[in-house]
């Protein structure tokens, strides 16, 4: 995503809780800063994209974090996908602090679509400052929706993960079945192109399944985890009834529980694998 603002010709600072992680970046003429608070002093737009909301909350309300700094008139953009109900907070805190807007702007479209700039946006905030932000979020992305107020954005990226979940556990079922019924797997994903049962998961995750492919690891089970308790966490809140995604909860906690957890969702095979046969798959 730096690398796209850069080819897009704006000045960027980067500052990473793993110093070397900016390297590359640097390299390409990225400028780096010594902290979160010096970089936050240097920017208008202050973009975070980390793993979870107890990360975001260190950088933001943590010693020398963001709030520390910060001004009205500079704009918090957030990409992670963290809870709804926590943003709402940490973005009321954040102006009451210091005067700083908050948007809530995670992203789907994995590692291709941020090198490509084809991520899709769901933000949520304040319409007007997202309309100003709109230049600088098209060298990111393919798509900038505005959802509703704060936390819309983080709402809409658990409704995501759901589908996305969901779909790939019952894409590993799929392909276990058709394997021990005789089925070349590896013609699945262009056998089922263009027809309903199509998802871009399926053409991307699909095939590395099929040829238990798991090297070259683009996202993670602990990732779909972390976003599926999450949605629980909401449908909880909220009184809503959600029994397939509480069910995917418990297959990738089982998964990751036996050692998957930092590996691919392509591994999933082995979950259903292990499942039709009575006995592991190694």
């Amino acid at each position: 995503m730096v690398m796209r603002l850069l080819d897009a010709g704006y000045p960027v600072r980067v500052w990473n809780r793993t110093p070397d992680k900016t390297a590359a970046v640097a390299a390409a003429g990225a400028q780096r800063a010594a902290s979160v608070a010096e970089l936050t002093q240097q920017c208008d737009v202050v973009m975070v994209c980390v793993t979870n909301t107890e990360a975001v909350r260190d950088i933001v309300f943590g010693p020398e974090g963001i709030a520390t700094v910060g001004h009205e008139g500079q704009v918090l953009v957030d990409f992670s996908s963290i809870e709804p109900q926590s943003t709402r907070r940490m973005a009321s805190e954040l102006l009451t602090r210091c005067g700083m807007s908050w948007v809530d702007a995670p992203v789907s479209g994995g590692v291709t679509g941020a090198e490509q700039g084809t991520l899709a946006i769901m933000a949520g905030g304040d319409i007007s400052v997202i309309d100003r932000l709109r230049p600088v979020l098209a060298a990111l992305s393919q798509r900038v929706t505005h959802m509703g107020p704060t936390g819309a954005g983080q709402v809409t990226k658990v409704c995501n993960q759901m589908l996305v979940s969901c779909n790939v556990l019952v894409m590993a079922e799929v392909f276990a079945l058709a394997e021990r019924a005789g089925v070349d797997a590896l013609a699945l994903p262009q056998a089922l192109r263009g027809g309903f049962a199509d998802s871009t998961p399926l053409q991307l995750t699909g095939p590395k399944m099929a040829a238990r492919d798991f090297e070259d690891i683009k996202w993670r089970v602990n990732t779909l985890l972390k976003d599926m308790n999450m949605a629980n966490g909401l449908a909880q809140s909220l009184g809503s009834a959600i029994p397939m995604a509480g069910l995917g909860v418990e297959l990738l906690r089982q998964h990751a529980g036996r050692g998957f957890g930092e590996q691919d969702p392509a591994t999933l095979i082995h979950l259903y694998m292990e499942m039709l046969s009575g006995e592991g798959e190694r």
